[in-house]
């Protein structure tokens, strides 16, 4: 029988606080992989109440709105558009407008879960509070293909503009052999390799100075973007609108899912739950803001663009934004602008995205997922350095030697399979715990997270079969990793073998 009680002041089930009422300890398979981390302890471990945290909690509600806008904007806008518009011709303008629509209901579930469990590792902390041990690795293969590939994809497109611009500014480009992956006839895509040691040595510094410096590039980026809408509406031409959907409702979704990868900045957000000044409040707060700005301006970019330029012209066009202002105005210092500001605008979409993924890593490492050395953290910074230096380590390989579009496509399917659990996890955790405090609720409850449910398998269906297959197999073998060394690592299943309650869990 389960009874009720408080701590810190909240109103919680025994279940929430123990995780589980039976008094003998989980003994079959099936409860072993479904064991879940109760929200109470998640709660207690992390400081989100008692303000005791492992790491330093420097992040205000305006500092994090820019963290989810950083990390969203400049991936979809600046260099993807030149792989959505050959698929779904003009109607990429719905394409942007669909990923924007389910983004948004997938972000006030993710705003709720994260005012109800303010903590590290995004989807998979969300995933292990509802729905278990065993769902909540299959999230966590989600979000490491997701961040990690989507930081890779990123820095690559970061090389294209740095090109532009030293080609505008000094007349110089870095030679093909050193700007591309070896698919595409290069060696190496160095500049995305020094783009990605360039935000470790930041991230290595703290989060606070990261969130700082993440500031001030995101409102360069709008600036810039709002510059390219102004001087873009003068080439505008109604002409390139005809044929508007070329490829039908398939090509609209196929485009939705090649650019979704770019709503990662909504995950993003909720990665930074120990580093937040009054999570409960910020958290719900920060994703919503982060929404409306990034909606708002991809949707007005890309109508400007497509107006100002055949959708023909996109296809493989290398800086695409700052190549459409410099055929408008005859003149390379618009797009010299435009360049600068992609630039500086990938950088701190790179920054917070590997941010994004040691947080992650730290979350699991703490619940004895992975190593223990992915959870140090170094007393001087209150960072994870260790755990930045593999991870930078990893991306940088895949940047270097990996083309974008298959990167790009990749990080959308973990995005989608992530947004489709949190929004499962609301409906879970509001049967479980409907009495758990919550900062912000979803509107529309219950339609809203089936809703998100099913829009995000709707992008997800037509995506390559290749896609498909790949994450299947890299989720197989983040399970296998479960089944070898995760279940017997597990904090959580080692202290049920000797009956300790979830408060004592060795950390």
């Amino acid at each position: 029988m389960c009874h009720r009680g408080t701590l810190h002041g909240r109103p919680v089930s025994t279940r929430a606080l123990i995780g589980v009422c039976e008094e003998k300890p989980l003994s079959t398979f099936g409860q072993r992989v479904l064991r879940r981390k109760s929200v109470i302890q998640m709660d207690d471990e992390t400081g989100a109440d008692t303000g005791r945290s492992e790491l330093a909690r420097t992040i205000g509600v305006f500092q994090l709105t820019l963290f989810g806008v950083g990390a969203t904007i400049g991936t979809g806008i600046f260099f993807v558009l030149s792989q959505a518009v050959p698929v779904a011709g003009p109607a990429v303008i719905w394409s942007f407008v669909i990923a924007g629509a389910v983004a948004g209901l997938t972000a006030v579930c993710y705003a709720e879960l994260a005012s109800a469990v303010p903590v590290s590792g995004s989807s998979y902390s969300y995933a292990y509070a509802t729905l278990g041990e065993l769902p909540a690795m299959g999230v966590a293969a989600c979000l490491l293909l997701e961040y990690g590939v989507s930081a890779a994809a990123v820095a690559v497109g970061w090389s294209q503009y740095l090109n532009e611009l030293t080609d505008n500014l000094f007349g110089f480009r870095l030679p093909e052999q050193l700007s591309n992956a070896p698919e595409q006839g290069g060696i190496v895509n160095l500049p995305a390799v020094v783009l990605v040691a360039l935000c470790t040595l930041l991230l290595i510094r703290g989060a606070s100075e990261s969130a700082k410096v993440n500031t001030v590039m995101v409102l360069i980026k709008i600036c810039v973007l709002i510059f390219f809408v102004v001087v873009g509406a003068k080439g505008w031409n109604t002409d390139h609108f005809a044929n508007f959907a070329p490829y039908g409702i398939s090509g609209i979704t196929s485009g939705a899912g090649i650019i979704f990868f770019s709503y990662i900045g909504l995950d993003a957000v909720s990665t930074a739950g120990e580093e937040v000044k009054d999570p409960h409040r910020t958290m719900p707060m920060a994703i919503i803001g982060a929404l409306v700005i990034v909606t708002g301006l991809y949707i007005v970019v890309t109508m400007v663009a497509i107006g100002a330029q055949s959708a023909s012209s996109f296809k493989d066009q290398e800086a695409g934004l700052s190549a459409i202002l410099e055929h408008i105005i005859g003149a390379s210092w618009p797009g010299t602008i435009v360049a600068a500001g992609a630039v500086i605008s990938i950088f701190s979409v790179t920054l917070v995205v590997i941010y994004g993924q040691t947080r992650i890593l730290f979350a699991m490492s703490r619940d004895g997922m992975i190593p223990e050395v992915f959870h140090r953290v170094n007393p001087r910074t209150m960072t994870p350095v260790t755990n930045t230096i593999i991870v930078a380590t990893i991306i940088a390989l895949l940047a270097g030697l990996i083309p974008i579009n298959f990167l790009a496509e990749m990080t959308s399917i973990g995005t989608l399979v992530a947004f489709l659990v949190v929004s499962i996890g609301v409906i879970i955790l509001r049967r479980r715990e409907p009495d758990l405090p919550r900062g912000f609720k979803v509107p529309g409850y219950p339609v809203t997270p089936i809703l998100s449910v099913l829009g995000c398998l709707w992008i997800i269906k037509d995506l390559r079969a290749v896609t498909i297959w790949v994450f299947l197999i890299w989720t197989s073998v983040v399970l296998v990793w479960y089944f070898v060394y995760g279940m017997k690592h597990s904090h959580l299943g080692r202290h049920e073998q000797v009956g300790l309650p979830h408060e004592n869990v060795p950390r």
